[in-house]
């Protein structure tokens, strides 16, 4: 019997063609409309019962197939706000829109693992198809969330997956425990008393008080984040007058900040914004801190780290698999369904391919069939078959 690798490598055209048409037709988030019906379609043509604007633009497939248990597998549709430098002739065809993270390869996993579980049902249980819009900050899994996503479509587990360039194709990592960090933005307004650049005197200097306020930041995950955990505090922006002779009356700083807890995430908020108003008071301004969590840290259950992961080596061998593959400091919203669900988060290798979010950045068709297998693998591994 072949596995879930080899029979929808039999398929490889079919999806190969699939992937790029979404691929040259790039949507936003909360906007994937085509590529949402695209999904629907398909499912339909496979038998698969679906549903529609689940968080806006959300689809969810369902096959049944017995009395077990259910497991959600989640993809992610969205593309970015980039142009895209690559001139292949499945490129986007839509100025300042490109498919530069891999979704429209996540997407594409998803569908070829649906059409696989629908026509072999080697499972006793319920499989939810979860084709999620707005990963890239548009907030898509908690629109799902809110919609009653799990209420709706009740999961034992969930499992997501994720491209990684650089990786050799058919190789995975995954690890449990925290495996990507939260994420959170910021903008921080310093305001003082403006004036003219010859008498500063008459000033409050917001620049002075920025360029404090940022050289104290750094003291943040130095002196207040243990030694144990990882955090990291980037300002990234620093907007402050327009003219050579004019002192403003504010400067504006923003930037992003990176944790693997919560409780971390909210002590680094707590000093910035003490730090900022602080020092800025003591320069005679004033500051207001607005710090905005894009996502919450992505924390992969134990034992579900260790069925996915163990549906993954069973398919191409312990050797390919790392089991502690290092935590990132990129973040996924997919950690919110996490919270939500025990499940696991796993990362297939893209080959020698252009980073994420890098304008030459293309999804490897060769990987569709590591990533669908591995996703129809661990559904038939959880609920196993009569």
């Amino acid at each position: 019997m072949s596995t879930p690798v080899e029979q929808i490598a039999t398929w490889q055209d079919e999806f190969t063609a699939i992937r790029r048409d979404i691929h040259a037709h790039p949507e936003l988030g909360l906007e994937e409309h085509r590529t949402a019906a695209l999904v629907a379609a398909k499912l339909r043509e496979w038998g698969i019962e679906v549903h529609e604007g689940v968080g806006q633009t959300g689809v969810v497939g369902v096959i049944r197939n017995g009395n077990g248990l259910a497991v959600g597998l989640r993809a992610d549709m969205d593309a970015l706000a980039m142009t895209e430098a690559n001139d292949f002739p499945h490129a986007s065809t839509i100025p300042g829109r490109m498919h530069a993270c891999g979704h429209d390869g996540h997407t594409t996993m998803l569908l070829a693992a649906a059409k696989y579980l629908a026509a072999t049902k080697n499972f006793n249980g319920t499989v939810n198809l979860i084709f999620q819009p707005g990963e890239e900050g548009a907030g898509g899994a908690l629109a799902m969330l809110e919609d009653g996503l799990f209420t709706r479509f009740p999961c034992d587990a969930v499992y997501g997956i994720h491209n990684r360039p650089g990786m050799p194709l058919g190789e995975f990592g995954l690890r449990a425990g925290p495996m990507m960090a939260g994420v959170a933005f910021y903008d921080m307004v310093i305001t003082g008393k403006g004036g003219h650049g010859a008498r500063p005197e008459t000033t409050h200097d917001p620049v002075v008080m920025g360029a404090a306020v940022v050289q104290a930041l750094q003291s943040v995950v130095a002196r207040n984040v243990p030694a144990a955990e990882r955090a990291v505090l980037s300002v990234t922006r620093f907007d402050a007058g327009q003219a050579y002779n004019v002192i403003p009356n504010e400067v504006r700083l923003g930037g992003t900040v990176r944790a693997f807890s919560n409780e971390i995430m909210a002590l680094v908020e707590s000093r910035m914004r003490a730090i900022g108003e602080g020092v800025a008071a003591g320069l005679g301004g004033s500051a207001v801190l607005d710090f905005r969590v894009i996502t919450t840290p992505l924390v992969n259950d134990a034992a579900e780290a260790e069925a996915l992961g163990d549906a993954a080596a069973e398919l191409v061998g312990e050797g390919r698999l790392k089991r502690e593959f290092p935590a990132v400091m990129g973040g996924e919203d997919f950690a919110y369904m996490l919270e939500a669900c025990p499940g696991a988060y796993i990362v297939c290798g893209n080959g020698d391919s252009a980073e994420v979010h890098n304008p030459r950045f293309d999804f490897n068709d060769e990987a569709i069939p590591y990533g669908a297998g591995v996703l129809a693998a661990v559904v038939e591994r959880k609920l196993k078959g009569l």
